[in-house]
């Protein structure tokens, strides 16, 4: 071994025996800054979102807590905490049996306004949805445009225009006022022609036509399973703008027999507004909470297909 070679030897292995402490102090990794920002960002959306969801809690949280108070309670005690007799269960009653149970036929006439519009407006947009992505035809690019515009049309505008059509019809005041406009969802009809076209292979259509299966039994058969998520979210989004439709009841019906409880429930606050009417108020509110329960139960029930229906689509083969 010559004397460079052992000297240049000698000098490394000098410099691996150093100690930790000879090093230059370096400044923190960028790894480390990265994830001290991740962090604050995480906590500020945290923050963020609690406040959110506390906004949102409130009023739910005000119409449970009052709900329990008597009438006297109601006007004498904290409205964001209990206070006075339990009364939830004699509010209860009263709200069923007030006006001869007008409230029971309220609860019935929305129960058919949401199975006869709902239902009827997501069977619909499903099976013209299902058409527009796997159908080519002539004047596509025209339903298409006027799809488009019937979702950026309000309902609002559109109500009085309903009103004098049905008037000349002689339907104002039935159910048929109700029902018939709410089976037109352009918004459910968009989201099943996007879903179809993703959720539904054209090739599973065309095996099913070669084993000699028609339109209707490959509809039934192959394509409704797969189009279940999009159809749940459509009859979710459906069902929750027809149990809390009020203004084209409002203006359709006049009778109260007929009112949905949107329109019902106004009517008593109404009521509770007048002079000496402060003794219904108690059941306006109970009755707002018992109108909330059934759509949180649906909403609660329909959530798992509403996220499989969301996340359909995110990730190809």
């Amino acid at each position: 071994m010559s004397v460079t070679q052992a000297a240049t030897g000698s000098a490394a292995a000098e410099a691996g025996r150093k100690p930790p402490h000879f090093a230059r102090p370096g400044r923190p990794g960028r790894a480390g800054s990265r994830h001290r920002a991740r962090r604050r960002h995480s906590t500020v959306l945290s923050i963020v979102m609690t406040a959110m969801l506390l906004y949102a809690l409130l009023p739910l949280f005000w119409l449970v807590v009052n709900s329990t108070k008597t009438e006297d309670a109601l006007f004498s005690t904290f409205g964001l905490w209990f206070g006075g007799k339990f009364a939830l269960w004699s509010n209860i009653h009263q709200v069923v049996t007030y006006e001869n149970g007008i409230f029971v036929r309220w609860l019935g006439n929305t129960v058919l306004y949401v199975v006869a519009g709902a239902g009827g407006a997501t069977a619909l947009a499903t099976l013209a949805g299902y058409g527009m992505a796997k159908y080519d035809f002539p004047g596509k690019r025209a339903v298409f445009a006027v799809v488009l515009g019937a979702v950026a049309v309000p309902g609002t505008a559109l109500a009085v225009p309903t009103f004098l059509l049905f008037s000349d019809m002689h339907l104002t005041n039935t159910p048929w006022a109700v029902i018939i406009p709410s089976l037109v969802s352009p918004l459910g009809l968009y989201l099943i022609w996007v879903y179809a076209t993703e959720a539904v292979p054209t090739e599973i259509l065309e095996a099913a036509r070669i084993d000699g299966a028609g339109e209707f039994r490959t509809f039934f058969a192959i394509s409704s399973r797969l189009l279940a998520p999009g159809m749940v979210t459509v009859a979710l989004f459906t069902v929750v703008a027809t149990w809390n439709n009020y203004f084209l009841p409002l203006i359709m019906l006049s009778t109260p027999n007929w009112y949905p409880l949107t329109v019902g429930l106004n009517d008593w606050n109404m009521q509770a507004s007048t002079a000496g009417g402060q003794a219904v108020y108690n059941l306006v509110i109970t009755g707002s909470l018992l109108t909330v329960i059934p759509i949180m139960v649906a909403f609660l029930i329909m959530q798992r297909y509403w996220r499989s229906g969301l996340a359909a689509g995110s990730v190809k083969a």
